[in-house]
């Protein structure tokens, strides 16, 4: 009996590459290029356990593309990293980049580590050492390689590897800009955390305002009224459930890897955040019914499907049951190549991980613009804007005799924050990127989103490549 192949996500990326080149007149060995990883680090270091042993902990760090300097990825921490998945996982940092038209490469880091069978301490001697690790090979640096959050790990660990950084490069004044999603504290940047979720939004909202492809699918335009079933409550599924709900769609599911919960009616989401939060569960949830088994919540009916947890979670094994019109990948890689197919036979939309979960890395942009510049955004102009704005208003007022209420003063003089900044530029860059996808689609006459975000990002990398004059 022949064995069954190991999934690689780094293969499947790669023959998506192949699929988008079908498509363009790219010189081979350009094409060749593009799917290597340039510099690969794997090593290990010991860690002294509570009880005296030690354990030895697999480290990782994938630079995919140098066509831009720096790269950009996060570092994960889960039992599930290995070699293979974080090759995957930096190769689609380099598209999703390029895609959103953001300079960076791609790069990706892990450390295969439950993170809960550690304590705060041990956690952050392990941060530190992966961290010296890097500075030793110089895979970290502002102008090199920039780390950022990524699943099991958040602005905790960033802190504690910008601090190991700075102590081993005291006179980097740029160093706060060795990594992105520090705490405000460490100089990160209003709007990150929430950014990767509310950049899915953003994506979804895009995509449901196209009449043409949404009478395709059967869909009227808008979000308001849309079921929703999001996989995954931690910070991507939270925020991108959050803004979906608050803009009129109804998330009808919600699954997380220790149960579902379902209610036709819509869920609070705010109200079931706060239960996971106290009870670790969103069983007993007041209301809505509580699935067991959360995989089977995948199969519900729904108009969005948004898988926000781990890759490899829509498979040929379960994609018959998908009931979904659009399939909205806020994770890496939660949709097989096989499955894929299979519902763009179904006349499923598929809106691909390597554009819908941009937010993160675009926001991440920001903040490291902030820390390169070293002032804070709006912090500049703020006042002199509210200071033009009153006299405006004054103006109008004196011409017209007319008043302007307290809270329209307030609403019309704001000078923009930080925040309103950030989420400003996210949605500017989200926009713009899903309309340009959606027109390279329908320029090339093809089904899938995925193969068009991959020819627009090729589109980019090989002019960095051309220009360069490496390849004709």
């Amino acid at each position: 009996m022949s064995q069954e192949k190991e999934y690689s996500l780094f293969e499947e990326v790669s023959s998506f590459i192949d699929e988008a080149a079908a498509h363009m007149d790219l010189h081979p060995g350009l094409v060749d290029q593009i799917k290597q990883c340039n510099s690969i680090y794997k090593f290990n270091f010991p860690v002294r356990k509570q009880d005296g042993s030690y354990e030895v902990i697999k480290g990782y760090r994938v630079q995919h593309s140098h066509h831009k300097l720096p790269v950009k990825g996060g570092i994960r921490y889960s039992e599930l990293v290995n070699e293979q998945e974080v090759m995957g996982l930096a190769a689609l940092m380099t598209f999703k980049c390029a895609m959103v038209n953001i300079p960076f490469g791609g790069a990706k880091g892990g450390v295969n580590i439950n993170p809960k069978d550690y304590s705060v301490d041990q956690l952050e001697r392990i941060t530190r050492r992966y961290t010296s690790e890097l500075i030793k090979k110089k895979f970290i640096g502002p102008a090199i390689d920039v780390p950022a959050p990524d699943y099991g790990t958040g602005a905790r660990e960033m802190a504690w590897i910008v601090d190991t950084y700075e102590a081993f490069n005291p006179e980097t004044i740029n160093a706060k800009g060795a990594v992105t999603g520090k705490p405000l504290s460490q100089h990160g940047i209003e709007g990150r955390t929430e950014a990767t979720g509310l950049g899915v939004f953003f994506g979804i909202r895009e995509a449901l305002s196209v009449e043409e492809d949404m009478k395709e699918l059967g869909l009227t335009t808008g979000t308001k009224g849309k079921r929703i079933i999001v996989q995954g409550f931690g910070n991507v599924g939270y925020y991108s459930a959050l803004y979906l709900h608050q803009s009129g769609a109804k998330v009808v599911g919600v699954a997380e890897y220790n149960g579902g919960i379902f209610d036709e009616n819509g869920l609070d989401i705010e109200a079931l955040k706060k239960h996971q939060n106290e009870h670790g569960t969103l069983k007993d949830f007041k209301n809505g019914k509580f699935v067991e088994n959360s995989l089977e919540l995948l199969a519900y009916e729904c108009d969005v499907l948004v898988p926000a947890a781990l890759e490899n979670q829509i498979t040929i094994d379960n994609v018959a049951g998908i009931k979904a019109k659009i399939v909205a990948e806020a994770a890496n890689g939660p949709v097989t190549k096989d499955a894929e197919k299979e519902l763009l036979k179904k006349n499923v939309m598929i809106i691909p991980d390597m554009y819908l979960n941009a937010g993160g890395v675009t926001v991440s942009y920001f903040e490291w613009l902030k820390n390169l510049s070293r002032v804070s955004f709006g912090k500049l102009e703020k006042r002199y804007e509210m200071e033009k704005y009153k006299l405006l208003l004054d103006s109008i007022e004196n011409a017209t005799g007319d008043t302007f209420s307290d809270e329209e003063h307030q609403k019309i003089v704001k000078g923009a924050s930080e925040r309103d900044l950030v989420n400003s530029g996210l949605e500017e860059t989200m926009v713009n990127a899903y309309h340009e996808l959606n027109a390279k689609r329908k320029e090339k006459g093809i089904k899938s989103l995925r193969t068009a975000a991959f020819i627009l990002a090729m589109d980019r990398i090989a002019i960095s490549y051309m220009d360069l004059g490496i390849f004709p």
